[in-house]
């Protein structure tokens, strides 16, 4: 019922917290299911994971200014939000809330996503138990973890923008 990558989002975003991770996932999943669609409800998740990634750097302006478009994206889908297993009433009071400590400039705190398919969270814990972590863990997440955009390979990205580049100017 739920795609692989969705499975594989939610077990990093509630598992080793690797939202860098989560955002990978999703956007390769959109690119493939949904590509252009800057209203997908992808897309709202993929700025969820971003936001928490730049909340935890204590980069607020970063992590406001993503959670206010996800927040938006997810208004626009209300009904997207419960056919992805989310309670969509628990799912805005915890991201307003989450809205108004970054606002504060409070320190970060994991957050749950509230899910209600019993199935999903199932399969989000097998996925977790597979790449060796715990779902639902409150545990401090390595500094590579935290700070994942600093170690990662951008090769292909600086190509894809190299092509763009070229293709524009042809």
């Amino acid at each position: 019922m739920y795609s692989k990558a969705y499975i594989e989002y939610l077990a990093h975003f509630h598992g080793d917290r690797d939202y860098f991770e989560c955002h990978e996932i999703l956007e390769e999943y959109w690119k493939e299911t949904d590509p252009g669609n800057k209203n997908s409800i992808w897309v709202a998740l993929i700025l969820l994971a971003v936001s928490c990634y730049h909340h935890r750097r204590d980069n607020f302006k970063g992590a406001f200014r993503t959670l206010r478009k996800a927040l938006d994206l997810f208004s626009a889908c209300r009904e997207t939000i419960s056919g992805l297993g989310i309670d969509p009433s628990s799912f805005f009071c915890i991201l307003e809330e989450r809205q108004s400590r970054i606002e504060k400039k409070d320190s970060f705190q994991v957050l749950d996503i509230p899910l209600n398919d019993q199935k999903l969270i199932m399969e989000c814990t097998e996925m977790c138990k597979v790449k060796g972590f715990e779902w639902k863990s409150h545990k401090q997440s390595p500094e590579d973890i935290i700070h994942r955009h600093l170690t990662r390979d951008r090769s292909q990205v600086i190509r894809e923008r190299e092509q763009a580049i070229h293709i524009r100017k042809v």
